[in-house]
């Protein structure tokens, strides 16, 4: 698509006023009027001047939009929309890296965006044009009632080599990893349900090395955020579903708690229907597997000492048991309780 830049026309307001209408829109924009009419994206075009229209150079119809706001010396924060009918085409990063040229070649040495953790489609904007993560602005966005929420920081330097930007944890080939009979796939906001109703079972929240909150809000949220951690390159979340008809049958993750090391840590839960099955077996070889594949050299795990049934699944997925660690889980009552570790290194080369 031949994409362009230009300055925004008053022949652009009809254009402007159905994006910014559109409930995706509204919804990471939130500060937006409702509804938004032709005649505040008049008054928008009047005092943009750092906006510009992004339109298609062949037909002229508008895209999106991208900008800037001057923060300080050699400083500027960037933002974008794109129209309904154009997402998922490029637009926006090669708006973004476009932007991104004409600020460096004037006075500006860096740029930055703010984006909601759960705007994942955005997020990869960020990274297919170059910037770099580099953490969470706590309360920088605002909604229209007033309350603060989390914005995740991502940023682009004039030297910085042009994009996309590198990623500890990729993405899964094809979108998934199945053996035929699990299949497991991010989870996302879909799975809040099923996730939390599993993870407050007393016997998998028990055995969590992160509190589970009895909270469905709070799940709901961290679901939605997973791929934003996902792209941070911390952990990979997955479903563990059967292949023929896609039940849910639990979790599983790889953490990558060790990139000096290229080591990564591989957890899991299955809800109680589902064990027994060989399903947990399954999944830690897929996600093992991958590990090695994107580049890791050691994949470990852990269990509580009496929870036999997991050593189990680990041997079976060629784990081997290293040591055991005095104290380093802690336990449901506020105790620690010690670790079965286990290791598995990256197959040599043959």
């Amino acid at each position: 698509m031949n994409i362009l830049l230009r300055a925004w026309r008053t022949g652009d307001a009809a254009a402007i006023a159905a994006a910014c209408n559109d409930p995706t829109t509204r919804r990471y924009l939130p500060l937006l009027p409702a509804p938004y009419t032709e005649a505040d994206a008049l008054d928008f075009i009047e005092r943009g001047v750092n906006e510009r229209a992004v339109v298609d150079g062949d037909s002229g119809e508008v895209l999106g939009c991208v900008g800037f706001v001057p923060r300080g010396h050699g400083v500027a924060s960037a933002g974008y929309w794109v129209a309904p009918e154009a997402r998922g085409r490029g637009v926006a990063s090669t708006a973004l890296e476009r932007l991104g040229t004409e600020l460096f070649e004037e006075r500006f040495q860096r740029l930055y965006l703010e984006i909601e953790a759960e705007n994942i489609a955005s997020q990869r904007v960020a990274v297919a044009a170059g910037y770099v993560r580099e953490g969470v602005a706590r309360g920088a966005g605002k909604r229209p009632d007033g309350s603060r929420y989390d914005m995740v920081v991502w940023a682009r330097l004039a030297g910085d080599p042009p994009g996309p930007s590198p990623r500890a944890l990729p993405d899964l080939p094809g979108g998934r990893l199945t053996d035929g009979v699990v299949t497991l796939r991010p989870i996302g906001p879909g799975d809040a349900t099923p996730t939390y109703n599993m993870r407050i079972l007393p016997e998998v929240s028990g055995r969590s090395v992160v509190a589970t909150p009895m909270d469905p809000a709070v799940v709901a949220r961290q679901c939605a955020e997973s791929g934003s951690r996902w792209l941070a390159g911390q952990r990979a979340e997955m479903t563990i579903r059967r292949s023929d008809d896609g039940t849910y049958l639990g979790e599983i993750a790889l953490f990558y708690f060790e990139p000096v090391l290229r080591e990564a840590m591989i957890g899991y839960s299955l809800v109680p229907e589902a064990r027994g099955h060989g399903y947990a077996t399954r999944a830690a070889r897929l996600v093992t597997d991958w590990g090695f594949e994107i580049g890791m050299a050691r994949m470990v795990a852990g269990t509580a000492t009496d929870n036999v049934a997991s050593q189990r699944v680990l041997e079976a997925a060629g784990y081997h048991r290293e040591a055991v660690q005095l104290q380093r889980l802690p336990g449901p009552d506020g105790e620690r309780i010690d670790n079965v570790a286990f290791a598995k290194v990256r197959p040599a080369a043959t």
